[in-house]
């Protein structure tokens, strides 16, 4: 395997871990948020929510320095770059 096919495949599993942390993390927000809804004053789930809070975003800032943005509300370069990769139905991550 070449040194750049090597890199390549090496890319994409990092690609594939980051998108996996996010969603896990968005996952975890989506179930505190649930609890604290119903119980707005628990201390442990808030402290929780903003763990998976901060993980989450650790991982998007990760993955958009990598790979660029993840929503096109991100987009900061002068051209339309967020949809230059595969969409899903085609195969992209």
């Amino acid at each position: 395997m070449s040194c750049r096919r090597a890199a390549a495949v090496r890319a994409a599993g990092d690609k594939e871990l980051l998108m996996r942390q996010i969603m896990e993390a968005g996952f975890a927000m989506d179930d505190v948020v649930l609890f604290l809804d119903t119980h707005p004053e628990n201390q442990d789930a808030l402290r929780y929510y903003k763990t998976v809070r901060d993980m989450r975003d650790q991982s998007m800032a990760a993955y958009e320095r990598r790979f660029g943005p993840l929503r096109y509300t991100d987009v900061t370069s002068m051209s339309w770059n967020w949809v230059t990769e595969k969409w899903p139905w085609e195969g992209g991550c």
